[in-house]
This record gives C-alpha cells, structure tokens and sequence, in this order.
C-alpha cells in the first residue's frame, strides 16, 4: 500500500484540489483509495459533494462528540466507486486536543497505528493536510513513506517551500521513511513570466522531484464548488489532462526514492 501525504506549509496551493483528483483518478483506474481530510475547513468532502456524518474524529476517538460509541466502519464514506473519505471539519481541532493529552511516548504515532488496514484492502492512502505545523500535521507525516508537495507559481513560492523543508527535516528524524517524491508546480499561468521563472528555478533544484505543471483552469474553481472532481465535470480542461499526467507519474514512478539532504 502506498502512503501519500499532500502537504505543504502554505494555504491556498491547490492541496485540496490535488488531493481529491488524484484520489480519484486512481479509484478510477481500479485502485482501492483511502483519502483522509487532515484540515480543520473539510473542503475534501465538498469538493466530492458528500456529507458525511462521521470522519477522522470519531476514526481516531471511537466515539462522537457526545460520547457515544462509533464503529470505524461507520466512520468511512464511500464517495466514488473504489474510493473511500474519512472525513475532517472542525471536528479536527477537537482531535488535536485529544491527541495532546495522550502519553508523549505514543502521540505521535497514534494516526500511524490506527490506519493499518488487513493486506488487499487499499493500494492508496493519500492525506490531504492542512498548512502548519501541529501534532495533527506530526501524525500524518509519521503514518506515510511519501510527499507530495503542491507549490503555487504565484508570489513568493520558495518561501512557502523553504518553511515546510524545514517541517519536513524535522519529520524525517522520526520517521526514516519518509521521502520528499514530487514536487507539483500548481496555478501555472503561462501568460506571465513570474510563473514561468519559478518553474524554472524548481526545476532547476528539484530536477528528480519534479512533476509537470497544472496549468491555471477556472474549470478547476467550477469542478470544486459542483462536488465534482475535473474528470467528472470538465475531462477535456487543460487542467484534467495535467493531472492526468500526475496520474501517470505517481502510478509509474513510485518506486524513484529521493530524500532531503
């Protein structure tokens, strides 16, 4: 099973947007996907168009926020065939709180623990994480083996990069596997030379993490607010055929390791 988180320290790069397309295009090539929403707004579940009652609190906890008893299996929406949301929303805030009154010696592994599904069950897990740095962001990068990091080719983009280098570090000297894969150029504007000149700079410095631009598509703004993925609402956008290659490049390249120095 692959364990992917879509991860970044800056808001507003596409995180969401890439997470739940490339959770679903790979259910839609037949995978099984977990997709787990690890941001307080749940803009995953919207962006699907479900509502789903139960999610990664009650997952974590085992029980509502009045206490009572939820089962895992309750807590998994099925949102597409052969992908699975486990939701988050505000919800999450309380969860931090829980995880922060759990023994030092076991918070941080806590997600790690829970999500090990039986063999054959999922062939993807794929987090959506929300910006900064907390024990919520901690457990996530202790549960997965991989990054996937959105960057905006809008305004100062290396800055953003160069904070969450710094979260990431820090996760690695606890978790050994974890490995920085792709780096994803997002918000691509081919109209302007800004975009055009940090897309060369990242390529230049990250040429083995590197994956083809997604190209700016209002289509993508329109997908999101109908509950639809681009494939869904628009397969012939720019943007689904980039994220197709997205696709592609995770499924046939997953195997190129490359941490940071």
């Amino acid at each position: 099973m692959r364990k992917i988180a879509v991860a970044m320290a800056k808001g507003g790069v596409g995180k969401t947007t890439t997470a739940v397309n490339l959770a679903f295009g790979l259910a839609r090539e037949g995978f099984k996907v977990l997709l787990v929403d690890g941001d307080t707004q749940g803009q995953a579940a919207k962006f699907l168009g479900v509502s789903p009652r139960f999610g990664l609190y009650e997952f974590i906890t085992g029980c509502d926020e009045t206490g009572q008893s939820v089962s895992r299996k309750d807590t998994l929406c099925l949102c597409r065939k052969n992908l699975w949301l486990l939701g988050g929303g505000i919800k999450l805030v309380e969860l931090k709180h829980w995880l922060g009154e759990q023994p030092r010696t076991v918070r941080q592994g806590v997600l790690a623990n829970a999500l090990v599904p039986k063999d054959g069950i999922l062939d993807y897990l794929i987090f959506d994480c929300s910006p900064g740095w907390d024990v919520l962001s901690v457990n996530i990068l202790m549960a997965v083996s991989e990054v996937l990091c959105p960057v905006a080719l809008q305004g100062p983009a290396l800055e953003g990069l160069k904070t969450f280098f710094g979260y990431l570090m820090s996760a690695q000297r606890l978790n050994q596997e974890l490995q920085l894969k792709y780096i994803l150029p997002t918000m691509f504007d081919q109209r302007t030379h800004h975009s055009s000149d940090i897309l060369r700079q990242l390529r230049r410095l990250f040429h083995k993490q590197i994956c083809d631009p997604i190209r700016y598509n209002v289509r993508l703004s329109e997908a999101a607010v109908r509950g639809r993925t681009i494939f869904e609402y628009r397969n012939s956008a720019g943007s689904a055929e980039d994220y197709g290659k997205l696709l592609w490049r995770v499924q046939h390249d997953g195997q190129k390791d490359q941490k940071i120095a």
